[in-house]
């Protein structure tokens, strides 16, 4: 027989009303109406993904596992508990690649990570529940959060940077000290990535177009067209840079 969700703890007499009147609230909630807010976050967590650039296929699939789960159970999402999930993926949601079963639980977890950005508060106040049965037990290694990002500082950067050359002459190994310098900072300054830097040969830089020069990138294409080469900036500072960096290996580095 299937799981089901288990019954709500009951407060414990003197607990603060509080836990009381969202006690309350969530024995007065509709199924009707947590069905409509499971289909609205669904919805709504499909056009963030669309807006976010995803093709109409993955959006399907960012889904799919969530659907799958819950009409396994016949719950909504925010009453699976951690419990069904893990007896569900270690049972008949067992698949022979372990990578399958990882990539659905990261799609569910993504889907969770949503709802706890933008539905948490209204879950709780409405039906008195938590929202995620992904914990830190069962949660992929790798997660997509959603969280803000806040880069480091133009200030912050350019210390960063001259701290890190100050201290390439006391290097144990200076020419590669010297040429990982080189690179990160280039990266910096230029915005490729770095994995495409690291195509990059002395052939490919042509000093001489535009104002400071530019260099070939051999990168990624879009919508999966393959490899697809452009022209990065060197900006002034990066020219310098990679001047110093070529005068010198000729004489130093190597």
């Amino acid at each position: 027989m299937k799981d089901r969700p288990g019954e709500r703890v009951q407060p414990e007499p003197g607990l603060a009303d509080v836990l009381t009147l969202q006690r309350q609230t969530a024995a007065t909630a509709s199924v009707e109406a947590e069905r409509v807010l499971f289909q609205d976050s669904l919805a709504e967590y499909v056009w963030a993904r669309d807006v976010a650039g995803l093709s109409p296929r993955t959006l399907e699939s960012l889904v799919q596992p969530v659907l799958e789960i819950c009409s396994y159970y016949d719950v909504l999402p925010w009453q699976l508990t951690s419990r069904q999930l893990d007896k569900y993926f270690a049972g008949p949601g067992k698949r022979p690649r372990h990578t399958t079963v990882r990539s659905k639980i990261n799609r569910i977890d993504l889907y969770y990570a949503f709802l706890e950005q933008r539905y948490a508060g209204e879950i709780h106040r409405r039906f008195g529940v938590v929202v995620s049965p992904v914990d830190a037990f069962n949660r992929p290694v790798h997660r997509g959060d959603f969280g803000l990002r806040i880069p480091p500082s133009a200030r912050a950067t350019k210390e960063f940077f001259a701290a890190w050359r100050e201290a390439l002459p006391r290097a144990r190994k200076y020419p590669v000290a010297v040429r990982n310098y080189v690179m990160a900072k280039l990266t910096y300054i230029s915005g490729v990535r770095a994995a495409e830097l690291c195509q990059v040969q002395l052939g490919d830089v042509h000093w001489e177009n535009g104002q400071w020069g530019r260099f070939l990138v051999h990168g990624k294409g879009a919508g999966g067209s393959g490899p697809r080469d452009r022209e990065a900036f060197l900006f002034e500072e990066g020219r310098a840079l990679l001047w110093w960096y070529v005068e010198g290996s000729g004489r130093v580095f190597r």
